[in-house]
């Protein structure tokens, strides 16, 4: 049965992912040689699985736990990204590497509700799964 705010907050994950992706373009971290190969690579693979992902939820191939699999996933990926204290781009870092004050803000911003809407997701689709899980013992 497919859920109606997961697909929301996996829509607006994708949209803060992609508003993210261009902030690492715009601020350079993405050179135009083959030392992006690896931000390239990792960024088809994010879309690859939330397009599949998706497609394979819509036909009730895939449930709840899933996205919180992936949601998750996401989380810790921006948490060793950007947040841990060993990472080389801080929220910090990001606002000094824009001329502007508010386009810096902007940037951090964006991140800022990225991870707000995994770690929703991530807690939302745990709790649809669980109700899932209870519905399914009952039935049994």
């Amino acid at each position: 049965m497919r859920d109606r705010t997961l697909i929301a907050l996996i829509v607006a994950g994708t949209i803060l992912s992609l508003a993210h992706n261009a902030d690492h373009i715009a601020r350079g971290d993405v050179p135009l040689t083959s030392q992006a190969i690896p931000f390239l690579v990792v960024t088809l693979a994010i879309y690859a699985t939330v397009g599949v992902g998706l497609y394979l939820y819509w036909h009730d191939r895939v449930g709840p736990r899933f996205w919180a699999i992936v949601a998750g996933i996401g989380v810790l990926l921006g948490w060793f990204g950007h947040l841990s204290p060993f990472t080389e781009q801080p929220p910090q870092y990001i606002c000094s590497a824009y001329g502007s004050v508010a386009a810096g803000w902007l940037a951090v911003a964006c991140l800022a509700a990225l991870m707000v809407v995994l770690i929703a997701a991530t807690v939302y689709a745990t709790y649809l799964h669980g109700r899932e899980a209870a519905t399914a013992k009952q039935g049994a």
